[in-house]
């Protein structure tokens, strides 16, 4: 009984499965591009709108900084009983007002975003109250008021109790969540690394190898140097994976044409070896 016997593919045989894999997967990269970057752009989108709330409570904290100075120059006047607080902290807070509800719209940290934007509100309509009963209060009732807007948080061990502070420190910690909340949008779904590294940098590896044994190939059967344009088509469809694992997706008007032409430089790469054995028709 005889042996099963392994034929060797001949070297142009060789060359042609290789290049159709080497084509497949760079068409493999265009189409996962394509799914990756439609389903993530809601996320995308999500982010954005988080990064203008984060913006909307960094400027809410320093219009209660704002406020803050205009509390502490009116009760330097210490005519607050005649002049009140004063028409700049009025327009500092209700600033800080508007900054909160346009806030509201990019909120990513859920149902526990939403209730420590409420209560942050509430802080704040307890500041005006407070300042405004100031005007009778006299400057006892301003100290009160500015505690209320700049108190220290409490204290639990050595790291302090979110949202146990006064105004201006609630508007930072409520920065922090919304921060931390931005940073999951990022970092799960079809923006998770664990999907997209594994998703992306696989065909990438297996390219690698197809064009690594094509080197092999021209190099001791053809006795050629390799083409440096399958280095090139490589190296593109590289930079496509690697940009969608760390970044936002680019652009199709950039990814799509640099894969195309990835395509068309692996096409070519091999054209010369696979010419030698093209013969005419009799």
């Amino acid at each position: 009984m005889t042996g099963v016997r392994w034929r060797v593919p001949h070297p142009i045989v060789a060359l042609r499965w290789l290049r159709a894999g080497v084509l497949g997967l760079v068409a493999v990269t265009a189409l996962l591009y394509l799914v990756v970057a439609n389903r993530a752009g809601d996320q995308i989108a999500a982010a954005e709108r988080t990064n203008t709330a984060i913006g909307h409570i960094h400027n809410a904290y320093l219009q209660a900084g704002k406020a803050d100075q205009a509390l502490k120059a009116a009760a330097k006047t210490g005519a607050t009983d005649l002049i009140g607080t004063g028409a700049d902290f009025a327009n500092a807070t209700a600033r800080v007002s508007s900054h909160l509800t346009s806030a509201t719209d990019g909120n990513a940290a859920g149902q526990q975003g939403l209730s420590h934007i409420q209560f942050v509100q509430g802080q704040l309509a307890t500041c005006v109250q407070m300042a405004n009963t100031a005007v009778l209060d006299g400057p006892p009732g301003v100290a009160r008021a500015r505690d209320a807007l700049d108190d220290r948080p409490e204290e639990d061990g050595r790291s302090t109790v979110p949202f146990t502070g006064g105004l201006r420190q609630s508007l930072k910690d409520l920065e922090k969540l919304e921060v931390e909340a931005r940073h999951d949008q990022l970092r799960s779904g079809w923006r998770s690394p664990h999907l997209l590294w594994p998703l992306f940098i696989g065909p990438v590896t297996v390219m690698l190898l197809l064009v690594c044994a094509t080197g092999y190939i021209v190099a001791h059967h053809f006795r050629r140097y390799p083409s440096p344009a399958l280095a090139v088509a490589l190296l593109a469809t590289t930079s496509i994976g690697i940009t969608m694992c760390t970044t936002a997706p680019p652009s199709m008007a950039i990814a799509l044409p640099v894969l195309a032409a990835a395509g068309a430089l692996a096409f070519l790469a091999y054209r010369p070896r696979l010419a030698e054995y093209r013969f005419p028709r009799s």
